[in-house]
């Protein structure tokens, strides 16, 4: 037993070493310079041959891997048209359901919350696929092609007349054409499921994250994927609308399912350009396994040293070693050795000795969890504005000038965008540059200080929005709707900050093997504050009115209820929400690799070293 603790701590002390050459390794080529130790130097390219990498015919030297910028017009392009393709065809469907498929309100309206809730529960499943079995290149491939079918299959149940039932069929859609849009319903879903999830972290594997302009290039990356994201959004609420309202159906679906055909030309002509990391099994039974063995040892004392935590020298290629952290030290246990765990060998059992990699792993998901909670409410500010704005706007004067034209009620979320696509340039070419040089971080601030800045500004968006109701009730419908605005505006700007840092956030927290999850999480988010704004809404609309009959906050005419009181019952959960957020960004500790660490040592070795031959005497 002495021989083999011998042998494991001169591994230990060997994978150390190597760490810590290869980082000043890393540091000195960033600096132009190259290094001059023939030890490094093989360190170093036995580095570069441990990530895994699974593009076919690529050389295993990934410094020739990433190509940043060189990928993103089919990265980005992919996904912009991806976005006008599923946001041009879902933008309008109730309108759809309910005049071409002969379909009531309500049961239109229930059909499309079920559809929507699985939509953004999908990528939940989507990402634990890819981290697991298949990449994010393979899922994206795949899903891109489901909504290609999905959207092809649903334009055909507008253009075919057998597809969808006669105009004034009272009776509503028939059996088989029920099944034909479920299908495509269905299609759309599962395409859903894999794009949203692996997208963003797909496009932030084309750069390298050990240099200072890979950092730079992946916090650039996330605005400008917001940013198209919002032309899309902007452009399928004015033209796409536009067109399946004023024009014809199928040739409005047929122009979203156009687009996302070429979404899946431009991705995969990118193909050869792409770095494609290969998943590592699946994370989640890794962070069963550290529960289970932590409960298992649940009587065990706590450990006072991490020399008593199973720690075996880290042999990943796509996840680095994250640095200890003494929260949630009821989870050391699960790396505690204990009498019938054995040494970690191939016969220990997983589900009793996990390995200290493990557990920080699992306490990164553990810090994350608070953060993301505050997101749900922050989620249920845009999701109760976007839908009684669009209220509001009806009970306004939406003519433009003396042409009789009408504004479109739904059409003011434009504002919303505008202001976001206006902004990000702006923060990310000027702001960021100037925070940059005042803090020294890559970012200008940290994540968190930007989402704690877009919660604030969602707080002044609803008191903003109370005023403007209030306003509105005592003018009456004569009320122009560009009072409308300001508050439209205001959310824009919040979510430039809240929704980008969140990504941010997730992306650089999360484990590497779990980033695809990182993506599923926001729209899990959504899914869930979807869900409780439905719930605010009937507990809100049965408590509110009167007993004498009289209208309830959310009664049908808004010159009659009381919306404002409403926004300013958000805006007091919103305020509540900022407070618990900054409680939990004080509390949260970022993720720390162990490479810095590693770094650190080696130049303070060569520090002494030189220190030692400057204090040698000269030789005779």
């Amino acid at each position: 037993m002495d021989a083999n603790n011998k042998h494991k701590e001169e591994d230990e002390h060997q994978t150390t070493k190597e760490q810590a050459a290869y980082g000043v390794v890393v540091d000195a080529a960033a600096a132009g310079t190259a290094p001059t130790s023939a030890s490094a130097t093989d360190t170093n390219k036995q580095m570069k041959t441990k990530r895994r990498l699974s593009d076919a015919g690529e050389t295993d030297d990934d410094e020739h891997n990433y190509r940043g910028w060189k990928a993103m017009p089919y990265v980005i392009g992919n996904e912009t048209c991806e976005k006008l393709g599923t946001i041009g065809t879902t933008a309008n469907l109730l309108v759809y359901l309910t005049t071409v498929y002969g379909m009531k309100g309500a049961s239109a309206a229930t059909l499309l919350s079920l559809w929507q809730g699985t939509v953004n529960m999908a990528p939940v499943l989507g990402a634990f696929l890819s981290d697991t079995y298949l990449g994010r290149y393979t899922t994206i491939a795949w899903a891109s092609v489901a909504s290609f079918l999905g959207m092809i299959v649903l334009t055909l149940t507008a253009a075919v007349p057998t597809l969808h039932p006669p105009p004034q069929h009272a009776a509503g859609p028939s059996a088989l054409q029920m099944a034909v849009l479920l299908l495509s319903f269905a299609l759309l879903a599962v395409g859903a499921g894999g794009i949203r999830p692996c997208n963003l972290a797909f496009g932030a594997d084309q750069f390298d994250p050990r240099t200072p302009a890979g950092r730079r290039g992946i916090n650039s990356f996330f605005n400008w994927y917001y940013f198209t994201f919002t032309i899309a959004m902007m452009v399928s609420a004015t033209l796409i609308i536009y067109l399946q309202s004023n024009v014809s159906w199928p040739l409005g679906l047929a122009v979203p399912a156009t687009l996302m055909g070429l979404s899946c030309a431009l991705f995969f002509m990118g193909t050869r350009l792409y770095v494609r990391v290969r998943p590592e099994g699946s994370p989640l039974t890794s962070f069963a396994r550290v529960l289970v063995a932590a409960a298992r040892k649940r009587r065990l004392p706590a450990p006072t040293s991490t020399s008593m935590l199973f720690d075996p020298p880290h042999r990943s290629g796509l996840v680095t070693k994250i640095a200890y952290t003494d929260q949630f030290r009821c989870l050391d246990k699960a790396a505690l050795r204990a009498p019938g765990d054995g040494d970690g060998d191939i016969d220990s059992n997983p589900w009793r000795l996990c390995t200290l990699q493990q557990v920080e792993e699992v306490k990164c998901l553990a810090r994350i969890l608070p953060v993301w909670s505050a997101g749900i409410v922050y989620y249920i500010v845009l999701t109760n504005l976007g839908n009684y704005n669009v209220l509001q706007a009806m009970q306004t004067d939406r003519r433009v000038g003396r042409s009789g034209f009408q504004i479109p009620a739904g059409s003011f979320v434009v504002f919303n965008m505008l202001a976001l696509t206006l902004w990000i340039p702006v923060y990310d070419g000027l702001l960021v540059p100037a925070l940059r040089r005042v803090t020294g971080r890559e970012g200008g601030i940290t994540q968190l200080q930007r989402i704690g800045v877009g919660f604030a500004l969602s707080i002044v968006t609803m008191l903003v929005a109370a005023a403007v109701e209030r306003h509105r009730r005592r003018a009456g419908d004569a009320t122009s709707c560009f009072v409308l605005v300001p508050q439209q505006l205001l959310a824009g700007l919040s979510e430039a900050f809240a929704v980008i840092g969140q990504v941010d956030f997730y992306y650089k927290q999360f484990p590497e093997n779990m980033r695809s999850v990182a993506g599923a999480l926001l729209f899990l988010g959504f899914a869930v504050a979807s869900y409780a704004s439905g719930l605010m809404v009937s507990v809100v609309h049965r408590t509110t009115g009167g007993r004498d009959g009289s209208p309830d906050w959310l009664t049908q005419d808004l010159n009659k209820g009381r919306v404002d009181l409403y926004y300013l019952l958000i805006a007091a959960m919103a305020g509540v929400n900022l407070v618990y957020f900054v409680v939990c960004a004080r509390w949260y500790r970022f993720k720390k690799s162990e490479q810095d660490d590693a770094g650190e040592l080696e130049l303070e070795l060569e520090a002494n070293d030189n220190n030692k031959a400057a204090a040698a005497p000269p030789p005779v």
